[in-house]
């Protein structure tokens, strides 16, 4: 059981509608472990994770929660009031514990900085050594399982779970389209989605 990716973003004011129009969501913090990717992946991997946060984190409305699986990985989203908190895990790691996780950085992050979040436009490249923390702590799903007080709260929660990123997408939106056009994809990262789809291998984040 792993988590590759922790984040948080400002979600932009179209996800309270779940429109595809708006600015793109700001990230205020973010944690990764990709060593489990071949070296020269890595690169790819990252910003790939990037891209699809920032998708899912614009398409979230406000107090829901989405689980998007495809291959072996699962992205859990959810969106409180605007904060959106992302784990990237695999198929292993239980759903409850991933978003115990998310709840529980989403608290974490507001205690430090408290609303300042709301007032981000751009991205934030410093590092929150607390995200990497917790990004360590909770590869054990054991960890995250002690967060009984948050858990309770997922039992009244549904939770919409989606087979792929495409059915989070806007009716008429496309994802090649939306790789094209992404400011976190790189060219070689945008060549590597392109041959990974005409051999029919999914790339390792989507």
């Amino acid at each position: 059981m792993k988590i590759t990716a922790l984040l948080l973003l400002r979600a932009s004011d179209s996800a309270a509608g779940s429109s595809a129009s708006g600015s793109d969501p700001a990230v205020l913090a973010n944690a990764s472990d990709v060593s489990h990717f071949g070296y020269f992946q890595r690169s790819s991997a990252r910003e790939f994770i990037m891209f699809v946060a920032r998708t899912l984190a614009k398409r979230t409305p406000q107090g829901q929660r989405h689980s998007v699986e495809q291959d072996e990985y699962v992205v859990y989203c959810y969106n409180r009031n605007g904060l959106c908190g992302l784990a990237f895990t695999d198929k292993q790691y239980p759903m409850r514990s991933a978003f115990s996780v998310i709840n529980k950085v989403i608290d974490e992050y507001i205690q430090a900085f408290g609303n300042s979040w709301k007032s981000v436009t751009t991205d934030n490249t410093e590092q929150w050594p607390a995200l990497n923390q917790a990004l360590m702590k909770y590869q054990d799903p054991m960890e995250a399982d002690k967060l009984m007080r948050i858990q309770r709260d997922l039992d009244d929660t549904k939770v919409i779970l989606h087979k792929t990123i495409e059915s989070v997408l806007a009716r008429g939106e496309k994802l090649d389209s939306l790789v094209e056009k992404s400011s976190d994809l790189s060219m070689a990262s945008q060549m590597f989605y392109k041959q990974a789809k005409k051999t029919n291998q999914c790339c390792s984040i989507l």
